[in-house]
């Protein structure tokens, strides 16, 4: 199960970074419940974990920086960049690197926190919060000054204010997102995998070695197919052994990101471009008994429920894919 939670909240993050990233504002409000659920069912949060979770609760908070009737903090004072800044000291805390990143991001949060009242007539809200956000060092002197100015003048438009826009604390934001991401890029999965799919004889390192007809130039689609089909296989064990016990997370959130790894179009290009074996898989003929799974699967979870209807049913090696298009062909034959 911590192996599991572990995982997932690595996915969610990945998630949250890439629709940050290439603004998709649906499937980010999606990830972004996912990665809620799996952090509140952390008792406590792992080290490995920490900038992970930190990062999560930071993109969250950014992306409702603007809606001051949104609120994270149990003090409703505080808005929810104020509160992403609380997170990103804690990453700041959690690295060495990244100085001048540091400092420019931090500066734009302090900026907008400020000028995200004032754009909304909070003239007397963005006094207050001056207040809160600085201390009485010498370093943050110019800064504060400069605002306090601002806020006097009661004009959201001044120079200040545009040359620190939010649309720049985005940009920097999805700087700091790409720079994660490629630093700590984890083996975890592969490497779970590998000793799961080991320790049942199933032949990981022939897996792993497998050779795909795909071009030379496409090792990276390869490495990536061999990552997906290893995850499926340690997924499915996994499951399998969790199915009498109770996870720390919605079940429902569990099965969303289920069917997001089991309905991914890696899983079509192994099929299409893989071995012999994955496409016999795909041709193999539906028994009865089968049949009679699937019926039961959809009067228990709903039709829709296909991962969560895989796994707990008598499949003989199918895919979630797989159910859905039998149970259409079974509606047209009925």
């Amino acid at each position: 199960e911590a192996v599991a939670a572990d995982w997932m909240l690595e996915f969610a993050c990945c998630c949250l970074c890439r629709h940050f990233g290439e603004e998709c504002p649906a499937e980010f409000r999606r990830w972004r419940d996912v990665a809620q659920a799996l952090i509140n069912g952390l008792s406590k949060i792992p080290t490995h974990q920490k900038k992970t979770v930190y990062l999560c609760q930071l993109l969250i908070r950014i992306a409702k920086g603007k809606n001051l009737e949104c609120h994270f903090e149990n003090d409703q004072r505080i808005s929810p960049l104020e509160s992403a800044l609380s997170f990103w000291t804690l990453l700041e805390r959690e690295e060495i690197k990244l100085v001048k990143l540091h400092e420019d991001i931090r500066r734009l949060i302090q900026i907008q926190i400020v000028a995200v009242h004032m754009e909304n007539g909070y003239f007397k809200e963005a006094a207050e919060v001056l207040e809160r956000l600085f201390t009485d060092s010498e370093s943050d002197k110019p800064l504060r000054v400069k605002l306090a100015t601002v806020v006097k003048s009661k004009d959201p438009y001044v120079p200040l204010l545009q040359s620190f826009s939010y649309n720049l604390l985005i940009s920097k934001i999805k700087s700091y997102i790409e720079l994660f991401v490629k630093e700590n890029e984890s083996n975890f999965l592969i490497q779970a995998a590998t000793k799961q799919v080991e320790s049942k004889g199933l032949g990981a390192t022939a897996l792993k070695n497998k050779t795909v007809n795909v071009n030379e130039n496409d090792k990276r689609n390869l490495e990536t197919k061999r990552r997906f089909v290893l995850s499926i296989i340690l997924l499915r064990d996994m499951l399998r052994q969790m199915q009498n016990c109770c996870l720390n997370v919605e079940s429902s959130l569990v099965w969303t990101y289920i069917n997001c790894v089991l309905g991914l179009n890696s899983l079509q290009n192994v099929e299409k471009h893989g071995d012999a074996s994955a496409c016999g898989r795909r041709r193999q003929r539906w028994t009865y008994k089968e049949d009679l799974e699937l019926k039961s699967g959809i009067r228990e979870f709903g039709v829709g429920n296909w991962a969560k209807i895989l796994v707990h049913g008598d499949f003989n090696n199918r895919t979630s894919v797989m159910l859905k298009d039998r149970w259409r062909t079974l509606c047209r034959i009925e």
